[in-house]
């Protein structure tokens, strides 16, 4: 009978341990993660100039005609990417929660106004989530969309549901990202994550044809 007891206070004993050593290892996973998710955040909130390459991304689609679409603007305007034709083009992938697209924005405010008159415009595409079956709703979000847009400064077209052309962009996952259009409307450039101004401004030269 002690016996029986012994073996199974040893074998409670062992599981317990292994319970313990399950959860330690668990936790470690999760600080790891934890830390991991920093650096991240650190590598991408960069200073203008810190790094002259920015996060510039090698996409399949440059050289190619950015995929047609046609969405809404704040004012309930269908704006098509067509009639851009002729002018360089930014495609700015943004979202009003986007802490990196805030760093971004007055950069892009100030470059727009800057190659306006050389025939450059940007079109700052919002990935903000839109409940289209709740018209109350939906309404409440575009407003909060064009009060971030005014506070941001944003002068050029804001388009909504930006989610719906994400896949022929190549599923954009990261915010911002850019496209950069020449005037015969084929993507030129592109970019993900925070750049610094210098890397937009040169990715703009190139849609202009002004740079490589």
């Amino acid at each position: 009978m002690k016996r029986n007891v012994l073996v199974v206070g040893i074998v409670v004993i062992v599981i317990a341990l292994l319970g313990l050593a399950g959860w330690a290892n668990w936790q470690n996973r999760k600080q790891a993660a934890v830390k991991l998710q920093v650096e991240q955040a650190k590598a991408v909130l960069v200073p203008d100039n810190a790094s002259p390459n920015g996060l510039s991304m090698h996409s399949p689609l440059v050289g190619k005609p950015a995929p047609a679409f046609t969405l809404t603007n704040l004012k309930g305007e269908e704006v098509s990417l067509a009639s851009y034709k002729g002018k360089a083009v930014q495609l700015n992938f943004w979202a009003t929660w986007c802490a990196p697209c805030k760093i971004e924005t007055p950069w892009l405010v100030e470059l727009q106004k800057q190659y306006a008159p050389q025939g450059f415009e940007i079109l700052a595409v919002s990935f903000d989530d839109l409940d289209k079956e709740d018209k109350t709703l939906l309404a409440k979000e575009k407003v909060d969309i064009a009060k971030s847009a005014q506070k941001l400064g944003i002068s050029y077209p804001v388009l909504l549901d930006g989610d719906s052309i994400s896949k022929p962009y190549g599923d954009v996952e990261v915010f911002p990202t850019s496209f950069f259009l020449d005037r015969n409307g084929t993507i030129v450039a592109t970019s993900a994550g925070l750049t610094s101004k210098d890397e937009l401004e040169s990715n703009i030269r190139k849609a202009l044809g002004e740079g490589k």
